[in-house]
């Protein structure tokens, strides 16, 4: 396999072309590296990752755009410099610190300091002015940039990787949508890259010919007036001529318009981004690393054989699966990421430290897992996320473990989420958690409808119960449910209207497969906005596009009072709830996305009875995924 054939990228022999690139993390504690950086980064390198290459760190005292930023220009990160490259380095894995200013693409809320950038032009995401930067200012990052890289050599960092991509001061300079400046920094594009390679010449100054530098390059950012592919090729070039960089690496989008192609959800196909590594490749010698969701090890080896890269940036797959690596070398099946962005870039934006919805321990390989206890029969009841998690775990750390479920195949409304247009990666959770199931040795049984006349036949010393939940039942006449919908029990149509008291997939993933069956659909919420919580996965942008050419219509801040039927149509009443206005809707179908109710009554059963049980997941309190996996996966390693 490409993907296993060792790499020079300058000083650095890489045993593998699989980079674990950066991204945030949210670890840091009063901007400074901790041991849970490190145990995170230990865990891919020992995974098998040929490079790690850390989160940004900043270079500047007053460059702080969230609060959670590494502070790279204070002396102060050396202790956990070292603790994060000591920890990779004993799995044999060189690491990088990204270095990075933000620029224009930040905010004064923690620095009580105004921002600086180019030009006076206020990014769209944060709306802050800010000063445009003179001789002073620019010479100040130039200086930070060179004092950062030396606090990296000393924390033994093999080299840094400089940020000139989609959230950067750097890139700032090197977009004419941004840089409208008319001195020697503004203009051509040879003007525009002068900051970036006067940072490449001071950095290199400082690390050295046996320390590695890096640039991550936005070579297109798909905004009118940005840089454009063509010119992220001339940028790639004019570094190669500098002689003193060592790898290029790539990104698409802007963390601003095109936010929502730098962190890929599912409705986004692997290897989308592959166009950019593979023209910069063309042009230049140097390693080229691409990234763009490379969720299986194959997508990843089809890049390097078709010749788009020399290096394979997996992030988010390699959060899902720290082996992703040592697994595709031994053809094991990878815990592939299905790009939800729930827990990973979803907490992040939440200001919350990173996690996974596929791996429960993500973010917190610092914190040693409970000594397993007497091994024990264990009984999982119910075959959903939550069921399969903790059937996994309890037998990974010795239990016997059997999985009852009532129904064919294991995955409960995983499944239903997954036949939605668009939402079929959810699946490939149901999926790898059967695989882990499978490769720890529970056995599962399906079709079998457990009652509490079954448990106490079944020999088990403790019950864990992940029997879900199911559509509450209906508040109006005639109305149905999204799982209803979805299902196949429900079949609208002509015009309908769904509504949404979740703010999530459920109601516009079923807005989009009733649109492609033909229906005329609106969605209204008592939200402010229709599927408001798809910003923080990056979903709702392309959600929107996709509704406006399906015709489906969006109306918020309303709230259904009542519902008449017997007519050929049904009459809906709707209260407008900013300013206290009645409507009326004249529909053929009302679908509702509304909370569902815990299936609990095996519990209600069983609680006061002599065996152990535990409820987890949708039983115990409904709620999304990840916390149906993190209930299994608690529970599990408490047994």
């Amino acid at each position: 396999m490409r993907l296993f054939e060792p790499l020079r990228v300058g000083p650095l022999h890489l045993r593998n072309r699989i980079v674990f690139t950066a991204h945030l993390t949210g670890y840091a504690v009063d901007g400074l590296p901790t041991a849970q950086h490190a145990a995170y980064y230990a865990a891919r390198a020992a995974g098998g990752a040929g490079l790690i290459i850390t989160e940004e760190h900043s270079v500047h005292p007053a460059d702080r755009p969230y609060e959670k930023v590494l502070r790279g220009h204070d002396p102060a990160v050396l202790p956990g410099y070292r603790l994060i490259t000591d920890a990779v380095h004993a799995h044999g894995v060189p690491v990088l610190a990204q270095l990075n200013h933000n620029g224009g693409q930040s905010s004064g809320m923690y620095s009580r300091q105004p921002i600086w950038a180019p030009s006076a032009i206020p990014d769209p995401m944060f709306r802050e002015v800010p000063v445009e930067m003179g001789p002073r200012e620019i010479a100040e990052v130039v200086d930070g940039y060179a004092r950062t890289a030396e606090h990296c050599v000393a924390g033994g960092f093999d080299g840094v990787e400089l940020q000139c991509s989609h959230a950067s001061l750097l890139r700032g300079f090197l977009s004419p949508a941004t840089n409208h400046r008319t001195d020697g920094y503004g203009g051509s594009p040879e003007n525009r890259a002068r900051l970036v390679l006067e940072v490449v010449a001071a950095v290199r100054e400082v690390l050295g010919p046996n320390r590695a530098l890096g640039v991550r390059i936005g070579a297109d950012e798909q905004v009118e007036g940005g840089i454009g592919l063509d010119e992220g090729v001339g940028l790639a070039r004019m570094l190669e001529a500098t002689g003193q960089v060592d790898h290029v690496n790539t990104s698409i989008g802007v963390a601003t318009a095109t936010l929502h192609l730098i962190e890929a959800s599912m409705h986004t196909p692997p290897n989308y981004a592959t166009f950019i590594p593979s023209a910069i490749r063309r042009a230049v010698r140097l390693p080229v690393i691409a990234v763009g969701r490379f969720t299986e090890p194959a997508q990843a080896e089809q890049a390097l054989a078709e010749g788009h890269c020399d290096l394979v940036g997996v992030a988010r797959g390699q959060i899902a699966d720290p082996d992703f690596a040592a697994k595709a070398r031994t053809g094991e099946q990878v815990r592939a990421c299905v790009g939800c962005n729930q827990e990973c870039v979803g907490r992040v934006g939440l200001n919350r430290w990173l996690g996974c919805v596929e791996n429960p321990r993500a973010g917190k390989e610092a914190s040693p897992l409970p000594t397993p206890g007497i091994p024990r029969r264990v009984l999982v009841v119910g075959g959903g996320p939550a069921g399969l998690q903790a059937a996994a775990t309890a037998a990974a750390r010795g239990h016997r473990v059997t999985l009852c479920e009532r129904s064919d195949s294991t995955g409960g409304q995983l499944l239903l989420a997954a036949s939605a247009p668009g939402r079929g990666e959810i699946g490939l959770v149901a999926r790898n958690l059967r695989v882990e199931c499978a490769r720890a040795g529970v056995e599962i049984r399906t079709g079998v409808d457990v009652d509490a006349a079954y448990v106490r036949r079944s020999g088990a010393d403790v019950v864990v119960l992940a029997t879900g939940s199911r559509p509450a039942a209906p508040r109006w006449p005639g109305a149905v449910s999204v799982h209803d919908v979805l299902s196949g029990a429900a079949s609208p149509s002509g015009d309908v209207l769904l509504y949404d008291e979740l703010g999530f997939h459920q109601a516009t993933s079923t807005a989009e497969l009733l649109a492609a069956q033909g229906c005329a659909v609106e969605i209204t919420t008592p939200g402010m906005v229709v599927g408001q919580d798809l910003g923080i996965t990056l979903d709702r942008e392309n959600f929107r596009r996709r509704a406006h050419a399906a015709g489906i219509r969006s109306s918020t801040d309303r709230v259904v009072l009542d519902v008449e039927t017997g007519g050929a149509r049904m009459r809906v009443r709707v209260l407008h709830h900013p300013t206290g206005a009645l409507e009326e809707r004249e529909v053929d179908a009302l679908v509702c996305a509304v909370p569902t109710e815990p299936a609990d009554e095996l519990w209600s059963e069983l609680r006061d009875g002599p065996l152990p049980v535990h409820r987890i997941g949708d039983c115990l309190a409904p709620r999304r995924i990840e916390a149906a996996v993190v209930d299994g996966h608690r529970v599990a390693v408490n047994l």
